[in-house]
């Protein structure tokens, strides 16, 4: 499985030119490198105005770069929806809707990179994988999606299955063969749920490789200028939220200031020069394994003494919620919002403390 690499922070350019410096110097250490970036301009020009596609295509040795138009992704994804749906319904409906027609939504853009992503790790192809997104908080919803949707799958499946609908459409002999006569398959709880069960299969595999800082990292990128550092500890904190482990920070400057290592403090920076990419750029990248492997974790769970860690940097006491009503605990810091899923051991019991301390919320039970 490769390396998924990405970065956030304000300046799109810089992000780019780093993202393209990343993907040369891990490709001239050996590795199989794709670069994926969004079909907008900078990316283009700034790797010297390739005409890129859909499709990876070599642009040097161990080095193929793709480019993520949303609704090519989009038709290729449909036909597999359509297909799909071939397998379960007698009659399809989907079949007379063709993917060049479809409109792209706010959110299915994300969506889609994710699902390209994960396809080009799936294959087996690649060391490492540098995806050059927006960077933002789109980014880490996007990345964040494997964690949010099985909390959704798993909330609603549930309470569908203790819903009088639910129980009558398991229990009644009735409905049963109804329900056999429209779908392809023979009715059976296991049959009836093999979509669902794909699909949380296919989620369980994205949080796992979120959680792991051998398989998903992000580094920040900033300048010594007050809003873009101000963007990149709100991203940095924000990254937590969703499991992100953030490796370091990557300072386009000449020189590094006392107070801007303290901002990031424990991270280690990186000071690159601002110029295009090149090999006086690449040469001054970190080692990104390394350090994502060093970086603090999003989240610990200590069972023995039934604690919760949260690292959340970036955010004040103020700026945190905890909420704890339904089954699972759950953290609002910024604009992102976390149900944590806890082990069986601390599954159910009441929270009987919380404490906001150097960067990290301790939760007890």
């Amino acid at each position: 499985m490769a390396l998924i690499l990405t970065f956030l922070g304000k300046s799109g350019v810089s992000r780019t030119k780093i993202a393209i410096a990343a993907a040369k110097s891990l490709a001239s250490q050996g590795k199989r490198v794709l670069l994926a970036g969004l079909a907008e301009p900078a990316f283009q020009i700034l790797l010297g105005g390739l005409p890129l596609t859909c499709d990876p295509q070599e642009i040097a040795a161990n080095l193929e770069v793709v480019q993520l138009e949303t609704g090519l992704l989009l038709e290729r994804s449909w036909e597999e929806v359509k297909k799909l749906e071939a397998q379960y319904l007698k009659t399809p409906i989907l079949k007379d809707v063709y993917g060049q027609e479809l409109a792209v939504i706010p959110g299915m853009d994300s969506a889609l990179a994710l699902n390209a992503i994960r396809q080009y790790d799936e294959s087996g192809k690649y060391d490492a994988i540098v995806y050059d997104g927006t960077g933002d908080s789109s980014t880490l919803r996007m990345l964040g999606m494997p964690e949010s949707l099985s909390w959704y799958m798993r909330r609603f499946r549930q309470l569908f299955a203790n819903s009088d609908l639910g129980k009558s459409i398991s229990e009644s002999p009735f409905i049963q063969p109804l329900v056999s006569s429209f779908f392809n398959v023979n009715w059976t709880a296991d049959n009836f749920g093999q979509p669902a069960n794909v699909a949380t299969n296919l989620l369980d595999k994205g949080k796992a490789a979120l959680a792991d800082p051998k398989r998903v990292a992000a580094f920040l990128v900033t300048a010594q200028d007050e809003i873009e550092i101000a963007t990149a500890r709100y991203l940095w904190g924000s990254a937590q939220q969703v499991g992100l482990t953030v490796g370091g920070v990557i300072l386009v400057s000449s020189e590094i200031t006392d107070n801007f290592q303290q901002e990031f403090a424990p991270l280690p920076v990186s000071v690159v020069p601002d110029t295009s990419t090149g090999e006086l750029l690449s040469n001054s990248l970190p080692n990104f394994a390394a350090q994502a492997l060093q970086a603090p974790k999003p989240i610990e769970i200590d069972v023995n003494a039934r604690q919760v860690r949260l690292f959340l940097p970036g955010f004040d006491k103020k700026q945190v919620k905890l909420t704890s009503i339904g089954p699972e605990v759950t953290i609002e810091a910024g604009d992102q919002r976390r149900n944590i899923f806890l082990p069986p051991a601390l599954s159910g019991r009441q929270v009987t403390g919380a404490k906001f301390h150097n960067n990290y919320l301790i939760i007890s039970f």
